[in-house]
């Protein structure tokens, strides 16, 4: 990586924490690595990370709690650790607000994967923000009462300002691109979440959701059996 990124890492068992982040270390990352979620609050707010890693099911302040104080403050970018793939873990927090997660145990290798792709959206890890790929040309795109700054990269509705996250973005400007046409979630993980493989399809859901409340819950339909579009 051309610039070292600095990594929180919030998890409460000492094997699990040494080692990953032993791993990232020897992957170049700078981490910050605490054992409960009200001492990773401090180090976050204290050292403002790149990115944060966070266990669910941590002491004091739970993962998804964690994750939503963050989020109160910042758009940096969350990843999730949960030990269940099936846990309704998973989708609390990224109701929460993260940007994706990795499922426990998991492998040393798809984590910097991972971590490395999100931060490739975010524009970090020399990858660049993919966002200049993903936006429609045109300026100002307008849905109704839905305005799309492209360039700007802002977004209002009825005039007033929209806040999103640098995921919700790029996911409404692959709607903006193409309106009115059906984009699949597979179409969506691969654009957005740049994978490359098969990935779990309720990051995709959780994030139209939150997108919808932002945006309108009317403004983005669902296309069952086959995914989303955005009313032109």
């Amino acid at each position: 990586m051309a610039d070292q990124t600095h990594v929180l890492f919030v998890e409460d068992d000492d094997v699990i924490r040494e080692a990953t982040q032993l791993a990232l270390e020897r992957d170049g990352f700078v981490v910050t690595a605490m054992p409960d979620g009200l001492s990773g609050l401090d180090a976050f707010r204290a050292d403002r990370p790149d990115i944060a890693l966070l266990d669910v099911m941590v002491p004091g302040l739970d993962g998804v709690s964690l994750c939503r104080r963050i989020r109160d403050e910042s758009t940096v970018p969350v990843i999730m650790l949960s030990a269940r793939a099936d846990s309704i873990d998973v989708v609390l927090g990224l109701e929460a607000g993260a940007d994706d997660y990795v499922t426990k145990p998991f492998d040393g290798a798809v984590l910097v994967a991972r971590i490395r792709a999100v931060l490739r959206r975010f524009g970090h890890a020399g990858g660049g923000d993919r966002t200049e790929d993903t936006a429609p040309a045109g300026g100002v795109l307008t849905f109704g009462d839905l305005e799309v700054d492209t360039e700007g990269m802002e977004v209002r509705r009825a005039g007033r300002p929209v806040a999103l996250t640098p995921t919700e973005m790029r996911l409404l400007l692959e709607f903006s691109s193409a309106p009115g046409t059906v984009l699949s979630r597979d179409k969506l993980l691969e654009r957005v979440w740049d994978y490359g493989w098969g990935g779990d399809t309720r990051v995709v859901d959780v994030h139209v959701q939150r997108l919808r409340t932002k945006i309108g819950q009317d403004r983005i339909e669902t296309v069952r059996g086959f995914g989303y579009k955005l009313k032109a």
